[in-house]
């Protein structure tokens, strides 16, 4: 600050450290009233956001923020009478499926869950499955474990009031309905709907979902064709995100979760990359903190008991890719976990094998299916000081293929573009060489490998700086062929158009088509280029 007379005083209280005020030791404590002069004018607002902002987070920093299990120890998801009230019921073709409601006890205030279950007429001791919709989703019946045996339930959490049957919130719990801000209402993460900071993760939506899905898992066990001894659980996008909490309930034998696996509030809202280059960290808000902490996704992984398994695509918009990956070091020791990510995929899975019944049937049934162990990874510089990724898989004699994949710099995985690289064995080893243009910058690379049983693992994502490694030389050189053929370009078919030019077509005509390819340093076009195209069609066009 300049020296003068003072434009405005400010009276501030909190806790001051050596970050903020080098002249003072990390321990000093300032007691109210607290005065800060400023004396520049012209830049007193900004001064002034980063004087309220800096204690609004020191406040807290002596604070201990709860784990999960602190949160959900007094809760308990039996507690209370259902209060079943069936909708609809029918046996048909060998099959039971009711449509009910029963009451969840949340907060004081009690919730009316709409759900869906299926089972084989006259089952005993069928092992239950509790199967949870993604994002705006409903609940839906996954008949292919219906049909093998299963019990299957699935419960409503969205709360959408435009359909004939959905879960009702009370107003106090209004916030759990996923279009809360359509009905004057706003869902609670960090922040309460007045804009102030979060203070109990008990008032957040998500944890209104979490405890519906523990009382909706309940309801299941109620079932009487219902095994209690052997349960599993499956979510798809943020049921999988609400997957990690049901993983803690020592109700549930294994999980999978497809996509979500946290790291949105906070590292993806404000693009905290794994690998920004160079990497930072904004400064979180004591409600970021708390919610970090005891909320989110990946604060669950030290105190999962479920055997869980994750299937995601390397483009997902959830978590991430590596920090998803990241996610299962803070698991303890002897808690099965595996995951694999299809390369390239966003919503997809479809190449992932049968991973999710495999792993399910392993660890809820109890059947003898072969699961291998962790493949082991690391990039490393061969002679010439090229990258190369080396990869050990394990139970080689089973493996049907496997296929190496290269992404260079770009730190958002929603925007990567996957290469496939050749890859040649070396005994048990497999090694690939991933060509860089700049080796002070990243590059990243994994392996998919499936096995003869259609069980598909990923290996570790390994990301690093080759010139951090020794002397490394960047060999990859900028290509003008975007692609042949259909190459990258999404949703299209192939397609000849007069003369015999091949190229291709949009398959839906409202998503049309993009190359994620230009993310790729190898293909960024010169300053000052174009990219035309040309369009053949059927009909003059207006």
């Amino acid at each position: 600050m300049e020296a003068g007379e003072p434009d405005q005083l400010i009276p501030c209280f909190g806790f001051l450290k050596w970050t903020c005020f080098p002249d003072l030791p990390a321990s000093t404590t300032i007691k109210p009233p607290l005065i800060f002069a400023v004396h520049n004018m012209k830049a007193r607002y900004p001064l002034l956001l980063s004087i309220f902002i800096s204690l609004s987070i020191l406040v807290l920093n002596g604070a201990k923020f709860p784990a999960p299990p602190e949160v959900w120890k007094d809760y308990d998801p039996d507690q209370g009478d259902f209060k079943e009230e069936i909708v609809r019921q029918e046996t048909k073709d060998g099959i039971l499926r009711k449509e009910s409601y029963f009451s969840a006890y949340v907060n004081g205030e009690e919730v009316r869950v709409f759900c869906k279950y299926a089972v084989k007429a006259g089952a005993q001791k069928a092992p239950g499955l509790l199967n949870v919709h993604g994002w705006m989703g409903g609940p839906a019946i996954d008949m292919k474990y219906v049909n093998d045996g299963w019990a299957v339930m699935a419960h409503d959490y969205s709360g959408i009031n435009k359909r004939s049957d959905y879960t009702q919130y009370p107003n106090a719990l209004a916030h759990g309905h996923m279009e809360a801000k359509k009905m004057g209402h706003q869902l609670i993460y960090d922040r309460m709907p007045d804009g102030s900071q979060t203070t109990n993760p008990k008032a957040t939506s998500h944890y209104l979902w979490n405890a519906v899905q523990r009382r909706a898992l309940s309801y299941l066990l109620a079932q009487k064709e219902v095994d209690p001894n052997r349960i599993g659980a499956k979510g798809c996008s943020y049921g999988g995100t609400i997957m990690w909490n049901l993983g803690m309930d020592s109700r549930v034998k294994a999980v999978v979760a497809y996509f979500g696996i946290g790291w949105i509030n906070y590292y993806r809202d404000r693009a905290v990359w794994m690998h920004n280059n160079p990497y930072r960290e904004p400064v979180k808000t004591p409600g970021q903190q708390l919610y970090l902490s005891a909320v989110a996704p990946q604060a669950h992984a030290a105190h999962i008991t479920a055997a869980s398994l994750w299937l995601n695509g390397s483009n997902d918009h959830h978590g991430g890719h590596e920090r998803g990956c990241e996610t299962f070091t803070k698991f303890k020791p002897g808690v099965s976990w595996d995951f694999a990510v299809q390369a390239r995929g966003h919503h997809n899975t479809e190449k992932l094998g049968d991973n999710c019944k495999l792993w399910l049937e392993k660890h809820v049934l109890g059947e003898n299916h072969f699961w291998p162990k962790r493949p082991k990874s690391q990039i490393k510089l061969d002679a010439e000081g090229v990258p190369e990724l080396r990869l050990t898989p394990a139970s080689s004699t089973e493996i049907k293929e496997l296929q190496v994949y290269q992404c260079l710099k770009t730190s958002n995985n929603i925007a990567r573009f996957w290469r496939d690289v050749d890859s040649v064995r070396q005994g048990n080893t497999w090694v690939a060489k991933l060509p860089v243009m700049n080796v002070d910058d990243y590059v990243f690379s994994y392996a998919n490998i499936r096995y003869k049983n259609d069980c598909v693992l990923s290996s570790d994502f390994e990301a690093v700086i080759p010139a951090k490694l020794g002397k490394a030389v960047a060999t990859d050189k900028k290509s003008d062929l975007i692609s042949a053929g259909t190459g990258q370009w999404s949703n299209v078919g192939p397609a000849e158009g007069v003369g015999g030019v091949q190229g291709f077509r949009p398959l839906d005509n409202r998503r049309g088509t993009s190359n994620i390819q230009f993310s790729d340093p190898r293909w960024k076009a010169p300053q000052g280029s174009k990219l035309s195209f040309r369009f053949y069609c059927t009909q003059p066009q207006e």
